[in-house]
């Protein structure tokens, strides 16, 4: 054997073994579990003031409308959150964010347990619990959407599902810690869970995806654009976005927020009403999922335009039926009409806009969604107080429901055949 060959062979038995592949590898999808088991754990912070809203009225002596107003605090933290830790993880990663959110968490459901009235209890909710929890939705979505690019759709809807997961499990486990020693000891309980839970997890994702994959194509080129391109600048689509999002939103938190209140007025019980929240967000998660693989295909303009026509008619089926059956049906029906819609505006966030903005980009969409949830949880609450009943609130969501159709169905209209996208 020549010495050529024998140097050639030498290198190459010293040569490393070619790694599996970051994007679309392995570890992606391990990230993808553990995003999933955060989201979990952490979204917790958007379903116990829902499921606690009657014990809290009746403590406190207050209307329903000043009920809900730490559904409305948490929204509003939560919003804010999605935006200003979406920028952070831009910068420094997820990791740092989440274990902030852990000891937010940890510290505003235990503070909240022994808060004095329903102020307090509020501005707890929303700087402490709003703005912890929104470290598992948006800014955990963006870095799960920079791990994948084949199958980012069902990545980034698998994320979302931690969320409705987060609803279809809480909910059940806060009513029997109630039954046990009352809302307050749930709460303080929840805060422990959250600390325990959160941190390790949160530590599992510290690698970050190196710069140079973040634009990195199915193929292995860089991609420099886009992959869909509209007449209208990046700012002017992210605002119709967010005005989308509102609509969409005000709309979804009629039953979401006031499903176990409208149980109760109708002599079904908080236990009734949390199970049909459960059933309700289980059918989300189906939603979830199915839009996911749905936006793969057809991306996530039209995948959004579906689920909120479904939606809208979900939303008019809970008009003619008041009864525990009918409820129930109902409200699975709603979940499976519209829990691929919130993720939806993380892809086509993804679709349309820079992959380095991601997560201010996403954090600011969420932030719109997220404000109205809260515009919408509240204004229930008033309409139900001016008129004795939740009749004109779903006829006021329906209203929100359309304005989000047509925005939709305006982008869709304008959007061009995608331009190259490879360098």
């Amino acid at each position: 054997m020549s010495c050529t060959s024998e140097t050639v062979l030498s290198v190459q038995a010293h040569a490393p073994a070619p790694q599996a592949p970051l994007v679309d590898g392995p570890y992606a999808w391990f990230r993808l579990a553990v995003a999933i088991l955060l989201s979990t754990v952490g979204s917790v912070g958007m379903w116990a003031v829902v499921v606690v809203l009657p014990s809290v009225q009746a403590e406190f002596g207050v209307e329903r409308a000043e009920a809900s107003l730490p559904y409305t605090a948490t929204m509003i933290g939560f919003a804010l959150g999605n935006l200003v830790m979406g920028r952070w993880v831009d910068r420094l990663g997820i990791m740092p964010p989440l274990i902030g959110a852990a000891f937010a968490l940890g510290a505003g459901f235990m503070l909240a347990s022994v808060s004095g009235d329903i102020w307090q209890f509020a501005i707890i909710q929303g700087v402490l619990i709003g703005i912890g929890t929104a470290a598992t939705f948006g800014p955990l979505i963006a870095d799960v959407s920079h791990w994948f690019h084949k199958r980012r759709g069902i990545a980034v809807a698998a994320t979302a599902c931690g969320n409705y997961l987060a609803g279809a499990i809480w909910p059940t486990l806060i009513q029997w810690g109630m039954v046990e020693g009352g809302w307050r000891y749930s709460y303080f309980g929840i805060g422990v869970a959250c600390i325990v839970l959160m941190v390790p997890l949160a530590l599992l994702l510290r690698r970050r995806l190196p710069e140079e994959e973040i634009d990195i194509s199915p193929s292995g080129a860089v991609r420099l654009n886009p992959v869909a391109s509209i007449s209208f600048s990046p700012r002017t689509l992210q605002m119709m976005l967010a005005i989308a999002g509102i609509g969409c939103c005000v709309a979804m938190s009629m039953p979401q927020v006031h499903i176990v209140a409208l149980c109760v007025d109708l002599g079904y019980g908080v236990a009734r009403g949390a199970e049909m929240l459960s059933l309700m967000l289980a059918g989300g998660i189906v939603s979830r999922l199915i839009s996911g693989v749905l936006a793969d295909r057809i991306g996530g303009v039209k995948t959004l335009l579906l689920g909120s026509v479904l939606q809208c008619l979900a939303l008019f089926a809970y008009l003619p039926f008041d009864g525990l059956v009918s409820l129930y049906i109902v409200s699975l029906v709603f979940g499976l009409a519209q829990g691929g819609i919130v993720p939806s505006y993380a892809i086509i966030v993804r679709e349309y806009l820079p992959a380095r903005e991601a997560g201010q980009r996403v954090g600011f969409v969420i932030m719109a969604t997220i404000f109205g949830m809260a515009l919408g949880g509240w204004l229930s609450g008033l309409i139900y107080d001016l008129t004795g009943s939740y009749e004109a609130a779903f006829f006021n969501g329906i209203a929100w429901n359309f304005l989000n159709i047509g925005i939709m169905a305006f982008l869709l209209f304008n959007t061009r055949k995608p331009r190259a996208a490879m360098a």
